[in-house]
């Protein structure tokens, strides 16, 4: 089973479809954290992330691969070393739509993960472009989102929890500005994907919007039967 679960940032996507994979014994791939891998490269590296070809070209050199631990999720190492946690940097959030403008990245970044879907034998795949392009044959499709002052105090209280000093406000404006260049690219850009599953989960706890997937792939399940 392939099931795709796309939205905009903070609308409880890896949240989500990590609880989801655990409890059908599914795989579970956060494809935004390979985008923010090669962010993370062309950063350190003094690449200019607005050249579209020269990061399609970092994104075929490097060495990217996705392992998946029940406990901790998707964990991603480049060239050998695990960066899971220093691709959620402030620096890589402000950067990390650019680089997904790319369409050059993104052709090369999407054969990979239809190839670890094909390999996965079941999956749940989540990003902004997973229904609509990357898996366009999912047996299941959903869009979440919320409102972006709930997303913004999600993500405030996420970073905070680490230990990370974030101005409200500033993360407010930096989500909308995802948003605007997420929505507005030219490459897959973020939209419902048709036959989705749309679901608002601004007044939802997790555990409620992890129901609702859940709920509506049973279902549906029940009645092709």
């Amino acid at each position: 089973m392939q099931i795709a679960i796309d939205g905009p940032a903070g609308a409880g996507k890896s949240s989500v479809a990590k609880e989801v994979a655990r409890r059908m014994n599914l795989n579970c791939l956060d494809t935004g954290a390979m985008y923010r891998a090669v962010t993370l490269k062309a950063l350190k590296e003094g690449i200019d992330v607005h050249d579209g070809k020269r990061m399609g070209k970092l994104a075929k050199d490097c060495k990217l691969s996705v392992e998946y631990n029940e406990n901790e999720g998707t964990l991603i190492f480049l060239d050998g070393e695990d960066v899971t946690g220093e691709i959620r940097s402030s620096r890589v959030n402000q950067h990390v739509s650019i680089v997904a403008s790319s369409p050059e990245l993104r052709k090369e970044l999407v054969y990979l993960q239809r190839r670890v879907a094909d390999e996965s034998g079941g999956i749940v795949m989540e990003g902004r472009d997973i229904g609509t392009d990357v898996l366009t044959g999912a047996d299941f499709k959903f869009f979440l989102y919320a409102s972006i002052e709930e997303r913004a105090k999600r993500r405030w209280l996420e970073m905070k929890s680490k230990g990370t000093d974030v101005d409200f406000n500033e993360l407010l404006e930096e989500i909308a500005t995802r948003d605007r260049l997420d929505e507005e690219r030219k490459a897959s850009p973020l939209k419902v994907a048709a036959g989705a599953k749309v679901i608002d989960t601004t007044n939802y706890s997790l555990e409620e919007a992890i129901s609702a997937v859940l709920d509506f792939i049973k279902q549906n399940s029940e009645e092709g039967q």
